[in-house]
């Protein structure tokens, strides 16, 4: 279910699908570093500003699905245009700072980017830029990255699946906008 936020900056309504915290896992696979299953948190919020704040923390994750060691963080701040065009700005824990440009597709929940500038500080490695889609799938996010080198072209990277997190005030509020007519054993309902 997307819930859309009272205090929501009306621009950002066509990405309020994004909004909240998400967990979940996936795979990263590129030349020159380990191949690995990875776990992720992501998080979605706003101020009421026309932003949503981006914040991601993945971590390799061992054959049991333990927590190994970090793997990747990012921040950053995305914004939608009437138009559906979607900007992000973005800064990763290995010293790269990037722009993306891209756009939300028409009649669903999918963006599109692409890396329009990318800035990186000494310590940082090779990096070129890359590409992302997001997308809103029975109510899971899903994503893939792909990125490139000046040694490696463009090539899937990272992809994830990720389901939302629910807090307890979530299931509370839920619990009280309830009908108040649900019958006792619960199961009539589903009948």
């Amino acid at each position: 279910m997307i819930e859309i936020p009272s205090d929501l900056h009306p621009d950002l309504v066509p990405l309020a699908f994004l909004l909240g915290s998400w967990a979940g896992a996936g795979v990263h696979d590129f030349p020159g570093s380990e191949k690995c299953n990875f776990g992720q948190e992501v998080t979605f919020s706003h101020d009421g500003r026309d932003f949503l704040e981006y914040r991601s923390h993945t971590w390799v994750l061992d054959n049991d699905g333990n927590k190994v060691r970090p793997l990747e963080t990012e921040s950053g701040f995305w914004r939608i245009d009437k138009d559906r065009n979607v900007e992000i700005v973005m800064t990763r824990d290995d010293g790269v700072v990037e722009v993306w440009y891209g756009q939300m597709a028409d009649k669903k929940p999918q963006i599109d980017v692409v890396t329009d500038a990318v800035a990186r500080t000494r310590a940082s490695g090779p990096y070129s830029g890359g590409k992302r889609l997001y997308g809103y799938v029975k109510s899971d996010l899903m994503w893939v990255g792909e990125k490139q080198t000046p040694e490696v072209e463009l090539r899937p990277y990272m992809s994830a699946h990720l389901k939302k997190v629910v807090t307890p005030e979530e299931v509370e509020r839920w619990a009280k906008a309830l009908p108040d007519d649900m019958p006792d054993d619960g199961i009539a309902f589903f009948k």
